[in-house]
C-alpha cells in the first residue's frame, strides 16, 4: 500500500546509482537540472566492486569524457599500474602488450600504426586506462553531491504510471514525481520492463566464473591464458580464477550458488589438471547472452546503460558503452528541460548511440564465436591471430577497443564531423579538452571572427579563439557539450550555415 508521496517535482528521477546513473546526474546537474537517483542497494560497497572483480578499462571515448569534465583527475588507480596481469611482462621474443585484446588474443603494440589515427594530436589523453568500479563511483558520488543530485539508497523503483507532463515513480511505500525517468537499473531494469521495451537478442554460449580461491597446489596452474576444446581459463593475478564453460550458459541460468565443489570440477575440466580449491572466497558468474532495447525512449521514459544493453565482458566495453550513453543523453535532456531545444532531440539519442550499442554487442558475438571450442572456431581464431599481427590487422583492432575510431553520423562533407573534438593545443599552453569542464556548447575560432563571437552571446554557447600548430584546414568548429565535433568549416564563417545546422541536426532555436 503507497502511503506516502514526496511533495518535491523533480526535473529528472534516475533509477539506478551505478557509475551510469551518478554520470548522467551529474551531467544534468551541470545544467541547472533537479535530479533524483534512486538507488536499490543500501550503500555499502559489494567486493565484486572493489579490485580484483571490480577492474574496468577505459577507452579513449571515456577517458576524455571523464577528463573534460574534471572527473579523470580525481582517479588514481590507472596512475599506479597500466596492467593489473602477472603475465604482462613479455619475455625476450614475446610480443609487447598492446592495447587489450580480441577473443583473449593480445594485440601487438609494436605493431600499431598511430599514424592512421589521423586525428589524433600530440596532446591526445591516453586510449586505455584501468579503474575499477568502487573508485569510479565514489569520485562520481562525491562530484553529483556537490552539484545537488539527491541521492536515495535503499529504495528502487517498482512501478510508475505516467500522464503527458509528469510520471509518478513508485518506489516502495513512497511515490516521487518528475518530467522525465531515466532506467539505469541494470540488465533487469525494472524501467525498462515497466515501459514495455522490447529487449531483443541472443542466448548465451558459456557460463563465465570470476573467482577467488585457494589453490593446495598452484604450481600445478599456468599463470595466464588459456583456451582449448573445453573452454576458457586465466589465472590474471595470484588466486584469481577467471574461465568460460560452454555449457550454453545453463549453469548461469540455473541460480544455484557457486560451490567450491562445483568451481573445482570446471577447473578441471577445463585445465586437465587435477587441481585443488582449498577454500572459495567469493564468486560470481556471467554469461555472453547479448540483448538490447528495440528503442531507448518511450514518451517520458529513456533508458541507459545495461538497462538498454547487455552483453560478454570481454574486453571491458560495458562501462565505456554506458558512459558514452550517459554524456550523449546529458546534454540533450538537459537542453529539452532548460527550452533550448523540443524534445525531438531526445530521438537522436537512440538514433546516435544504438548504432554504437549495436556494433559493440557484435563485437562481443564476434569474440564468442572464434573462442568456441569445436574445429571451425579455432580455424578462424587462427586466421583473425594472423590479421592481427600485421600492421594494417593491429591498428583495426586497436581502434576498435580503444574507441579511436567511434563516430556519429551527423552529415555534412568535413570528416571531422561526428568525431570527439582533437586535443587541440591552444595559445595558452592548455587544450581544448581543459576547456569543457562546464559542459556548453563551444565555438571554437582559430582566427577572429565577429560574427561567430556575437552567436556565443548567450547561457549555452561560448566563444573561443585561438591559434594553433594544426587546424586540419579549419577556420572555425563547433562543439558539441559532449565533445564531439558538430560543425566545421575551413572559409570564413557562414553564420545563416551555422544556424541551419544548428536549427536542422540538434534541434536549436535561435
Amino acid at each position: 500500500m503507497i502511503n506516502t508521496q514526496s511533495n518535491h517535482t523533480y526535473d529528472v528521477i534516475i533509477a539506478g546509482g551505478g557509475p551510469v546513473g551518478l554520470f548522467l546526474a551529474c551531467e544534468l546537474a551541470l545544467a541547472k537540472c533537479s535530479v533524483l537517483v534512486l538507488e536499490k542497494n543500501a550503500g555499502s560497497c559489494s567486493v565484486h566492486k572493489q579490485l580484483p572483480f571490480g577492474l574496468r578499462g577505459l577507452n579513449s571515448v571515456s577517458i576524455e569524457a571523464l577528463y573534460r569534465r574534471g572527473l579523470l583527475q580525481q582517479m588514481e588507480l590507472h596512475k599506479q599500474f597500466k596492467t593489473p596481469h602477472i603475465n604482462s611482462n613479455p619475455k625476450p621474443g614475446e610480443k609487447a602488450p598492446g592495447l587489450g585484446h580480441f577473443a583473449r588474443i593480445p594485440i601487438n603494440r609494436a605493431k600499431i600504426d598511430a599514424s592512421q589515427w589521423k586525428y589524433r594530436l600530440p596532446d591526445a589523453l591516453d586510449t586505455s586506462l584501468f579503474t575499477s568500479m568502487e573508485e569510479i563511483e565514489t569520485v562520481l558520488l562525491k562530484r553529483a553531491t556537490e552539484l545537488g543530485v539527491e541521492i536515495m539508497n535503499g529504495l528502487h523503483i517498482t512501478g510508475f504510471t505516467k500522464n503527458p507532463e509528469m510520471i509518478i515513480v513508485q518506489a516502495g511505500e513512497t511515490t516521487f514525481t518528475s518530467q522525465w525517468l531515466v532506467g539505469c537499473d541494470g540488465s533487469r531494469s525494472i524501467v525498462r520492463k515497466a515501459a514495455g521495451i522490447e529487449f531483443a537478442g541472443t542466448e548465451p554460449e558459456f557460463t563465465g566464473y570470476s573467482a577467488k580461491v585457494d589453490i593446495a597446489d598452484p604450481e600445478k596452474l599456468h599463470t595466464g591464458g588459456i583456451t582449448n576444446e573445453k573452454g576458457m581459463y586465466l589465472l590474471s593475478q595470484k588466486d584469481y580464477l577467471i574461465m568460460q564453460d560452454f555449457d550454453g550458459g545453463a549453469f548461469h541460468n540455473s541460480n544455484q550458488p557457486v560451490t567450491r565443489e562445483h568451481l573445482q570440477a570446471v577447473l578441471r575440466k577445463i585445465y586437465g589438471a587435477d587441481v585443488t580449491i582449498n577454500k572459495l572466497h567469493t564468486a560470481t558468474t556471467w554469461t555472453d547472452r547479448a540483448r538490447q532495447a528495440t528503442t531507448y525512449r518511450k514518451g517520458r521514459v529513456l533508458l541507459a546503460g545495461d538497462a538498454a544493453h547487455i552483453h560478454a565482458p570481454l574486453g571491458g566495453q560495458g562501462l565505456n558503452l554506458g558512459i558514452g550513453d550517459g554524456m550523449n543523453l546529458g546534454w540533450k535532456l538537459a537542453a529539452v528541460i532548460n527550452g533550448h531545444a523540443s524534445d525531438e532531440l531526445l530521438n537522436t539519442y537512440f538514433n546516435e548511440r544504438y548504432p554504437i550499442g549495436a556494433k559493440v554487442l557484435d563485437w562481443s558475438r564476434a569474440q564468442v564465436a572464434i573462442m568456441k571450442p569445436d574445429p571451425s572456431s579455432r580455424a578462424i581464431n587462427a586466421i583473425v591471430r594472423d590479421l592481427m599481427d600485421t600492421s594494417d590487422g593491429a591498428t583495426y583492432f586497436a581502434g576498435r577497443i580503444s574507441g579511436v575510431n567511434m563516430r556519429y553520423d551527423l552529415g555534412g562533407d568535413h570528416p571531422l564531423l561526428g568525431y570527439s573534438v582533437p586535443a587541440f593545443k591552444l595559445s595558452d599552453g592548455t587544450t581544448i579538452n581543459d576547456k569543457m569542464a562546464d559542459a556548453l556548447w563551444t565555438i571554437l575560432a582559430f582566427e577572429h571572427n565577429d560574427a561567430l563571437k556575437s552567436i556565443a552571446d548567450n547561457e549555452w554557447i561560448k566563444y573561443i579563439e585561438s591559434t594553433t600548430t594544426e587546424t586540419f584546414g579549419l577556420k572555425a568548429l563547433l562543439i558539441r557539450p559532449d565533445g564531439f565535433v558538430a560543425w566545421s568549416t575551413n572559409k570564413n564563417a557562414d553564420v545563416d550555415e551555422f544556424k541551419r545546422v544548428l536549427s536542422s541536426n540538434q534541434l536549436i532555436s535561435f
